[in-house]
């Protein structure tokens, strides 16, 4: 047999030392994970206090992530709002590149709405966005006017979609940059 140190000479920590026994250890132990569970649940039950002001739609590029959030803090929503995220936003809303993904925007808006009373709908498309390419044109980006009033009609039909099934419900669209992360808020356009 091999030399080996023995465990009950090394130095550990006490709740692994041999005198330790395993009761001790668990008596040590559980009334901190006790106490852990019973704050965890506080911290749920208060934050079922906050309603969520508005759903959000954004792309589910994760190059805008974090400006989006910034974005949502500076117009005063401190994370209140429910969040949905589709390949192209407004693109999705029209039923591409799936049906299924207009449907899924319904029902989370539904839920939304039904659970958390929501006042309005934060739609936000954004700069070089890989759903456009793909189900527009791959070259869409190259042409940031072009590319602009492309978003902005397909933002447009989504506040349609909206309003018409949601009257009472507030949207806003907004058109975020890639280099810069600035939202420009998208004018509603007046059908002539």
């Amino acid at each position: 047999m091999e030399n080996s140190p023995n465990p009950s000479k090394t130095t550990q920590c006490p709740c692994c030392h041999s005198s330790a026994s395993r009761r001790d250890f668990l008596k040590s132990f559980l009334p901190g994970a006790f106490a852990l569970t019973i704050l965890q649940s506080a911290a749920s039950a208060k934050a079922a206090t906050v309603k969520p002001q508005a759903l959000v739609l954004s792309c589910i590029d994760f190059r805008f992530f974090t400006a989006e959030r910034l974005f949502l803090s500076k117009k005063h929503l401190w994370g209140e709002y429910d969040w949905t995220a589709l390949a192209g936003a407004s693109l999705a809303i029209s039923g591409f590149p799936h049906p299924s993904d207009a449907e899924a925007f319904w029902d989370q808006l539904d839920l939304s709405y039904r659970l958390h009373q929501i006042k309005k709908v934060i739609v936000i498309d954004h700069q070089d966005c890989g759903a456009y390419a793909s189900m527009i044109d791959p070259n869409l980006s190259k042409d940031p006017q072009r590319e602009l009033e492309v978003h902005t009609d397909y933002l447009n039909r989504a506040f349609d979609l909206i309003s018409d099934r949601y009257s009472n419900l507030e949207v806003e669209l907004y058109f975020a940059t890639l280099n810069k992360a600035e939202f420009q808020p998208v004018l509603r356009k007046i059908p002539s």
